[in-house]
């Protein structure tokens, strides 16, 4: 008799569609299979999207949100949970309530405008974020613009990113990413929990198609910690998972392209 397969771990993403296939839960499930676990999704919006921006976003309502994320948890169950664009206050005081009722790690990528600049939560929603979604983070990762949207806090060198490290931290998630790809010189990240410090440093390749990094790097996260790893190492290696993916990145259409996913697999054969 054939033994039964080992069932992987399971993530959950729950984020908004990127037609184009990029970031969003598209990019989240890639990353899921690319690093060997089971993705679910829960849909909080649908986006016409492509390499040169977002033409259009409809958010879905909270009770379309709220029975997918039931459906999946209370059934299948999960050992992480990724978050990636919540448009409004509403949305993200209702998934942060599902959040919290959950117990898993939870890792809040506070999407704040997408790689072409477009707006993705509305000015009202900062506060939900502030005060209902980040106390309930395992680990936050804001790029240096949704650290300025969050907290006011411009950041230009590495001594800013500590301070807003601490900015970020006084909302209440355990650690934080802080992501300095924006700065010039090597791509370089702090991790902190307040006390210990991680500078996750990787060297800065020359390739614009790097549309669906942040998605990539929360989802490659999450992916670590339901596999049982400690949050420094599920960042670090989230961090050399998503460098392979920029280096790799390709163009598509007449914009900005993705980062590559299946790198792994492409280098193994």
């Amino acid at each position: 008799m054939t033994a039964p397969a080992p069932v992987p771990p399971r993530v959950l993403t729950v984020a908004g569609s990127d037609s184009g296939g990029g970031a969003g839960v598209q990019a989240d499930l890639k990353t899921m299979l690319a690093l060997g676990v089971h993705g679910m999704s829960v849909l909080t919006a649908v986006t016409a999207q492509n390499s040169l921006g977002v033409q259009g976003a409809w958010e879905l309502p909270v009770d379309a949100v709220r029975a997918q994320y039931r459906s999946v948890v209370d059934d299948i169950g999960v050992q992480a949970v990724k978050t990636g664009m919540l448009s409004s206050a509403v949305l993200v005081d209702t998934v942060a309530e599902l959040l919290a009722e959950t117990g898993v790690p939870v890792v809040v990528d506070p999407v704040g405008v997408s790689k072409h600049g477009d707006a993705l939560l509305a000015a009202e929603a900062l506060d939900s974020v502030r005060t209902k979604l980040l106390p309930v983070a395992t680990v936050a990762t804001p790029n240096l613009d949704e650290v300025t949207q969050l907290t006011g806090v411009t950041v230009i060198d590495e001594e800013g990113m500590r301070r807003a490290a601490a900015e970020i931290l006084g909302h209440g998630p355990r650690w934080v990413v802080i992501k300095g790809g924006h700065l010039p010189g090597d791509a370089v990240d702090l991790l902190t929990d307040g006390r210990e410090e991680h500078w996750l440093r990787a060297p800065r390749h020359d390739n614009r198609h790097t549309h669906g990094t942040g998605c990539t790097l929360a989802s490659a996260i999450a992916c670590g910690l339901a596999r049982g790893q400690d949050v420094p190492a599920a960042v670090r290696g989230a961090k050399e998972y998503v460098t392979g993916a920029i280096r790799a990145g390709f163009a598509l259409g007449g914009g900005i392209g993705p980062v590559d996913h299946g790198w792994l697999a492409r280098a193994a054969r």
